[in-house]
């Protein structure tokens, strides 16, 4: 299906959505003066597969499988029907001191195919929480916690991230991540955290590989550890890709010498998968592309202490995360005291429609063979991506599995940005829209995230859009 020019006539009951959302909605990472005029809203009224549709029947390829969490398409059915099914039965009830058969089925589901690494103890334990910020905010709490149970002195209060890394936006959160524009207003309210240069392949020097530079942020990483030895109680990073960091990619090696060094020092290694797991870069997750000891034929792959997940755990249908823990880990708190609990909850940990959005999804992989078509569907975009990124303006093509990004500067050089001021990630996602696809900029650096249903002809729109809109953002610039 081509792109479809955008045609205000047709949305007159839109309009009427929209003047009421600004009366009553405060949108989230939005400055709200820029609505209506520079960003007019979008309202759609349903999805179906890899489209959105608006009121008024406009469809709009959805790239960012909406905020990435979307995996096999809009209204799924064989997911609806697993939440209408679940619905008719048990749709909530307290994890505290009770529990659901969605719940159990889940968890023994993910222990099975989390990641695995020879001659490591497995991950045995899941805590549910809401949303993925807040599964971070259970994973660094935990660590924390378990020094703090075994009575250390002096106390690790420390924890370890990545220059230009995000995990969500609670304090605890955001405290490990490394975006200025999100974390700044709130530096005063933020624990300390300690932070290591990135892996970015883009930081890469000229003629130096992305092994090479991941080489050169391990050798940094293990100097910081050695001058924080005993402060540090856990390290946190998005493994392959640094999303909202602007889909920024580093070599898997990196990943083998973070579970070295944490070993080496006894600190928690925590994995945040909430965007890169269930598939989007090429295997189910992320942490399984670490090389193996070529010397002992060794499998590849790390296994975190703490494995958070959210986003496309439930297929994109209803928010849930969990926190896949060691035995070790959740040893740390048993005691007699319920002090030396872990005494955090949410109101919907575990809620039985999430849990069966979950477990929908999790079978959809396995009839489906999604690994396998994802494949298929990254070797096109890889194709296409070739294409588009022959743009004078575009510095890098990078790409992950089903994640395509292209940084745009001013003289497709990385030492030119864009001004700023020129929004020019702005200007083409205008243009993107105008033409039938949602292609949401972060800052200047457009991406690919589709969800895995997207068809031949559907790349192949986006494609087309996505080098417009570069055009199009560019030529002025």
């Amino acid at each position: 299906m081509t792109g479809q020019t955008h045609d205000p006539a047709i949305l007159a009951d839109g309009d009427d959505w929209r003047t009421r959302d600004l009366a009553a909605v405060w949108h989230p990472c939005t400055q709200m003066r820029e609505h209506p005029d520079i960003q007019p809203l979008l309202p759609i009224e349903r999805g179906e597969g890899a489209w959105l549709i608006e009121s008024g029947g406009r469809r709009i390829l959805d790239s960012g499988s909406s905020w990435w969490t979307n995996l096999h398409g809009h209204a799924e059915p064989r997911i609806a029907e697993a939440v209408a099914r679940q619905a008719r039965t048990l749709e909530q009830v307290i994890l505290a001191g009770c529990t659901h058969p969605g719940a159990v089925e889940l968890a023994e589901r993910l222990l099975t195919i989390a990641p695995r690494e020879p001659g490591r103890a497995p991950l045995s334990k899941v805590f549910y929480a809401d949303n993925g910020s807040a599964g971070v905010e259970v994973a660094l709490k935990m660590a924390f916690q378990w020094f703090a149970n075994r009575g250390d002195e002096p106390r690790r209060t420390k924890f370890v991230a990545l220059h230009n890394g995000y995990h969500g936006e609670t304090l605890g959160a955001l405290a490990v991540g490394d975006i200025p524009l999100y974390r700044r207003v709130y530096a005063p309210l933020l624990c300390e955290a300690v932070f290591a240069p990135s892996p970015d392949a883009y930081l890469a020097r000229d003629g130096q590989s992305a092994a090479g530079h991941a080489e050169d942020a391990a050798d940094a990483l293990a100097h910081l550890l050695d001058e924080h030895a005993g402060e540090i109680c856990a390290m946190i990073l998005e493994p392959r890709v640094q999303c909202a960091g602007g889909m920024r990619m580093h070599d898997p090696v990196y990943l083998k010498r973070v579970r070295e060094l944490c070993d080496v020092h006894g600190i928690f290694l925590i994995a945040d998968e909430i965007a890169v797991g269930f598939g989007r870069t090429g295997t189910l997750f992320a942490c399984e592309q670490a090389p193996g000891d070529t010397r002992s034929g060794g499998a590849g792959g790390i296994q975190p202490d703490l494995l958070c997940l959210s986003k496309g755990l439930t297929g994109g249908f209803l928010p849930l995360a969990t926190v896949l823990a060691t035995q070790v880990l959740y040893d740390g708190f048993l005691d007699a005291s319920r002090e030396r609990a872990f005494l955090h909850s949410h109101s919907y940990t575990g809620n039985p429609l999430a849990c069966a959005a979950a477990l929908a999804s999790l079978r959809i992989f396995e009839s489906d063979e999604v690994l396998a078509r994802n494949r298929d569907t990254a070797a096109k975009m890889a194709r296409l991506a070739a294409q588009v990124g022959s743009h004078r303006h575009v510095a890098d093509t990078r790409q992950a599995g089903m994640i395509v990004a292209f940084e745009l500067t001013r003289d497709g050089d990385r030492r030119t940005p864009f001004d700023p001021a020129l929004r020019v990630g702005l200007q083409a996602y205008r243009h993107a829209v105008a033409r039938g696809v949602l292609l949401r900029p972060l800052g200047d650096i457009l991406y690919w995230m589709p969800p895995y249903c997207i068809d031949d002809a559907q790349l192949q729109l986006l494609a087309e859009v996505t080098a417009e809109a570069i055009g199009s953002a560019t030529a002025c610039a």
